[in-house]
């Protein structure tokens, strides 16, 4: 007696996102995220659907962690040289202000 089972459809694998953030955001969490994003088809087509949704989510996950993580880093930058470079900028146009007063 045959079962007619129909499998579900695959979950997303997220390969393209995990890639672009590996690349752009965050290289630790982005291969962490390329590696569970390249089991998900494996998983789904050894048959084992909840590991691939397992694997689905989990690359999901890490490619959200490397672009927040990549956006921290990011804005910290922004905001070192804002308040380094901005210090040093007033600096000098207070000296030359001082220079050119009668």
């Amino acid at each position: 007696m045959e079962t007619n089972q129909t499998q579900p459809p695959m979950p997303p694998n997220h390969l393209a996102l995990a890639i672009i953030t590996t690349i752009l955001c965050c290289l630790p969490a982005g291969i962490v995220s390329i590696i569970y994003a390249s089991q998900v088809n494996t998983k789904y087509n050894a048959g084992d659907y909840e590991g691939a949704l397992r694997a689905s989510k989990n690359a999901k996950t890490w490619w959200i962690v490397a672009l927040v993580a990549g956006l921290v880093i990011i804005i910290g930058y922004i905001a070192f040289i804002a308040i380094v470079g901005g210090e040093t900028f007033w600096e000098a146009y207070n000296a030359e202000m001082q220079k050119n007063t009668y």
